[in-house]
């Protein structure tokens, strides 16, 4: 077997695991769903070696997906990590065997303690499948390693489990694209998950006139603040129009535009955002509607700010 084909069989291999997995999501996962949900402490995951590492990972999914969640090592909690665990958590332990000794020696104090346990295993009838309140088959054919000794597909099986645990219960939760923004406040999706209210100007670098305003000071205000555009406020303080570029063109033919009231040149009714929107629905709207700024308003119509499409790119979200 060449190493291509070798690699290709890796692959199937690791596939198969997972699709073979779809036919077990049955009642048993649901009542796991449901332990989750109704989950007044912590989910804590545990697990050894090569399955110590995949609990780790779902751990961290559930966090960042609105679950309170933490790995709790099975030999550090024998040394006094198992103080931890209290009675209203749900243990999730992942064990391709079943019969991992360090897992095992959890047993009786998860029981004692009252915590409910989920045993992820390929091995439904193993010590830790019968002590557990709730068992997720994730046992597979055969490994992805060609001396069948290596843990690969039985890893991919259980990682592949625990995001669907996961996904299902983000679901269940209600979690939303604006939950998940605050918890990924860095990096690459703390970027595209960014507020309006984190990137539009404020303050005295908003443009903004009255409608009475002459269309010379109101030339120079667009100018003044660069953004191509200027707030018509209303006497009453809210929103009334918008003048950009394009308007100034538009009327360009007018002998007495300079003298003309900010309000008879506006565009009224223009497009506004409120502050708490996200920054990659921003970016959408003005794709939409083929503008480069908008104007942020409160739930009175009053300006807040103005998010211009150079503000979106300065974050390298694209």
């Amino acid at each position: 077997m060449t190493d291509l084909e070798l690699a290709r069989k890796v692959l199937r291999t690791e596939a198969a695991a997972i699709l073979a997995l779809v036919d077990r999501v049955d009642g048993r996962f649901a009542g796991a769903i449901d332990l989750l949900r109704d989950c007044r402490g912590r989910v804590i995951l545990t697990g050894m070696g090569k399955s110590g590492i995949i609990a780790r990972k779902i751990a961290a999914t559930f966090t960042s997906t609105g679950t309170a969640a933490f790995f709790l090592h099975p030999a550090e909690a024998v040394h006094g990590d198992l103080g931890a665990v209290q009675g209203d958590d749900v243990v999730i332990a992942v064990s391709h065997t079943g019969e991992t000794g360090e897992l095992l020696r959890l047993l009786e104090t998860i029981r004692r303690i009252g915590a409910r346990l989920v045993a992820m295993t390929g091995s439904p009838g193993s010590t830790l499948a019968l002590a557990a309140d709730l068992v997720l088959d994730c046992g597979v054919d055969g490994e992805a390693c060609p001396l069948n000794l290596a843990p690969t597909a039985s890893t991919t099986a259980a990682l592949a489990m625990g995001d669907a645990l996961a996904m299902t219960l983000l679901v269940e939760k209600g979690f939303r694209e604006e939950d998940f923004a605050s918890l990924h406040p860095g990096g690459g999706i703390g970027k595209r998950l960014l507020r309006v209210e984190a990137l539009m100007h404020t303050g005295s670098s908003v443009p903004a006139v009255s409608v009475a305003t002459p269309m010379r000071a109101v030339v120079a205000e667009i100018s003044a603040k660069g953004l191509g555009m200027v707030c018509v406020v209303g006497a009453d303080g809210r929103l009334a129009g918008v003048i950009t570029d394009g308007d100034l063109r538009r009327h360009m033919d007018a002998a007495d535009l300079l003298a003309l009231p900010a309000g008879a040149v506006m565009t009224p009714g223009p497009q506004t955002i409120e502050p708490s929107v996200l920054a990659v629905q921003a970016l959408a709207l003005m794709e939409r509607r083929k503008i480069t700024s908008l104007v942020v308003v409160d739930a009175d119509a009053r300006v807040e700010g103005v998010l211009h499409l150079h503000d979106l790119w300065r974050t390298q979200m694209f």
